[in-house]
């Protein structure tokens, strides 16, 4: 199954190269463009975290400061009785309908707020049947949060790691290291791909969580 049907590649080409996305009217498209306006996208890999704390902090006062003028700003979260799961970096909750599932992300996998929605849009672009809504930011534990909806999907068998292997290799990513993956025409990184982040229904896969990295088309993975 292609990722890269319909013009992706360009949409994502964009991204990489910090280019203003035209022609999409959402939340979530709108606060990465306004940060990438400011801010340069990066394409480098996990260095200089310390020295862009504060850079992530000043997007995080931004996001604030949008979202409690566009009325992004949640203080009604999702209730314990609603908990599912607490990863890495997200809280996750069964929404009221049972239909989706709320996601509280605070971005610690990455150096910036803009990294972090460029990696959400670069997974709505390539697996959209578990695209991301973006409903607001919210302050939990001290914590800023993005809360994101997707769609809930049930798995009905369990996924074996080649498997998800081949659809990603298929698809021109290549395995750099356990569950990390390359794909160097695309200047694109995705980490985390194990058996809990991707789940198998009717025989299809459904990646639900990824972390993708822009970068530098000669740049090897670390």
């Amino acid at each position: 199954m292609s990722m890269l049907e319909d013009g992706k590649k360009e949409k994502i080409a964009h991204i990489v190269h910090g280019d203003v996305l035209e022609g999409q009217q959402n939340s979530l498209t709108t606060i990465r463009n306004l940060l990438c306006s400011s801010y340069p996208t990066s394409r480098t890999v996990k260095k200089d975290f310390e020295s862009k704390l504060r850079v992530k902090k000043e997007q995080a006062e931004f996001l604030i400061r949008y979202c409690n003028s566009h009325d992004l700003f949640l203080r009604n979260l999702p209730v314990k009785e609603q908990f599912i799961a607490k990863g890495g970096e997200a809280i996750v909750y069964l929404s009221i309908d049972r239909r989706n599932v709320i996601k509280l992300n605070d971005a610690v996998y990455y150096a910036t707020w803009l990294e972090f929605f460029n990696s959400v849009l670069l997974h709505n672009i390539l697996f959209p049947h578990t695209s991301y809504q973006l409903l607001g930011v919210s302050i939990s534990d001290n914590k800023l949060m993005a809360v994101l909806e997707q769609p809930y999907i049930i798995s009905d068998s369990l996924v074996d790691l080649a498997d998800i292997k081949e659809f990603l290799e298929y698809n021109g990513f290549k395995n750099t290291k356990r569950q990390d993956y390359k794909n160097d025409e695309m200047g694109l990184i995705l980490e985390d791909m194990h058996d809990e982040n991707v789940l198998r229904n009717a025989d299809t896969l459904f990646i639900i969580d990824s972390v993708f990295y822009t970068v530098s088309t000669d740049m090897q993975a670390d």
